[in-house]
């Protein structure tokens, strides 16, 4: 299993998560709420045997990092804590997630914070304190 980041409008990017971001199951997982990207976004797959098995679009904004939709295959532990790290070491920046729920402990243990509870979801912060190394 490996992370790979590709730019939000990167023509590898359609060919790898197409089928996944169209999928009626994928989307139904993700409470029916489409899959967007921009030119701010950067994209974090998470690859096994050449497929994605889990991907994180992050939007880079004036305060920060921004995530708000995501995909998990079979919601797998392993994926996301890959995924939640990789992106935890590639920035110093705060980072804001719109967490599903049922992945509030992942987020959790590498240091996130309920700021917003909300029916479906937890509005997340990751603020690395000042003196602390890039995991």
């Amino acid at each position: 299993m490996k992370v790979i980041s590709l730019h939000g409008t990167d023509d590898r990017l359609y060919e790898l998560v197409a089928r996944l971001v169209m999928s009626p199951d994928i989307l139904r997982q993700n409470n029916n709420y489409p899959f967007k990207t921009t030119p701010q976004h950067t994209w974090y797959l998470c690859i096994e045997n050449e497929t994605v098995i889990g991907f994180m679009p992050v939007k880079s904004t004036s305060g920060g990092l921004y995530l708000d939709n995501y995909y998990i295959c079979e919601d797998n532990r392993k994926i996301l804590d890959s995924l939640i790290s990789y992106i935890i070491s590639t920035t110093d920046k705060p980072i804001t997630v719109l967490s599903h729920k049922r992945h509030t402990d992942a987020f959790q243990h590498h240091g996130f914070i309920k700021c917003t509870i909300f029916a479906q979801y937890n509005k997340m912060q990751y603020i690395r304190k000042k003196g602390d190394a890039a995991k």
